[in-house]
């Protein structure tokens, strides 16, 4: 199964989202408790594309959700659908940006990066063929999306196609391609820490210059 994981961020994003949990769910004929109840087993069909299947036959959504205040969070958990998000994937500050734009590059959406990208990388690694990302989102949390965005490709790129080779095997011709692959994927993970590495170091140097 080739899953997606999804990723709403922002007020706009996760109102969005929301809005497409309720109609996909019904759609699977899933309810808000993540059972299902529908009546066709066409409904099943590539459930698991959206959805991981949990402990008593539970339906719970490949969705991360994100925010740099706890209102938007609290909004979506007394939605109709609220209840049926794994709890760990809700990603959210305190304080919010307030639409400042040095708040949300630099202090509070800095900050979620790492949190965000933890809960990711957790969802991503449990997929057994992993298809790729669908994000919603306004160009208001642009900002923390422009320091996720640039690590995706890092980390998952090349994620599809290493499930081949090591969940269903490979032929003598593959080897080569399959040596490419890891060898671009092991660089493509070391950019990703440099980068990582360069953007701590930048920050150092913003708190020493304004401590002198």
């Amino acid at each position: 199964m080739r899953e997606i994981v999804h990723l709403q961020a922002g007020q706009c994003g996760n109102q969005i989202g929301a809005k497409f949990w309720e109609v996909i769910s019904d759609e699977h004929g899933i309810d808000p408790t993540g059972s299902y109840h529908g009546d066709s087993d066409l409904q099943l069909d590539r459930i698991n594309v959206y959805y991981n299947e949990a402990t008593g036959g539970k339906y719970v959504p490949r969705a991360v959700l994100v925010d740099l205040e706890p209102g938007t969070m609290d909004s979506v958990r007394s939605g109709p659908f609220g209840q049926i998000f794994r709890p760990d994937n809700f990603v959210f500050g305190q304080s919010g940006a307030g639409n400042n734009w040095a708040k949300g590059h630099y202090t509070e959406g800095a900050e979620l990066v790492d949190s965000v990208l933890d809960v990711v990388r957790k969802e991503a690694e449990s997929c057994d063929c992993l298809q790729g990302f669908q994000l919603t989102h306004s160009l208001a949390i642009q900002e923390l999306f422009k320091r996720i965005s640039e690590q995706f490709t890092a980390m998952f790129r090349r994620k599809a196609f290493l499930h081949w080779y090591t969940g269903e095997g490979m032929d003598e011709m593959e080897f080569t391609e399959a040596e490419s692959n890891m060898n671009d994927l092991v660089s493509e993970y070391q950019q990703y820490q440099d980068a990582t590495a360069e953007e701590e170091g930048e920050f150092e140097e913003e708190g020493e210059e304004e401590l002198a």
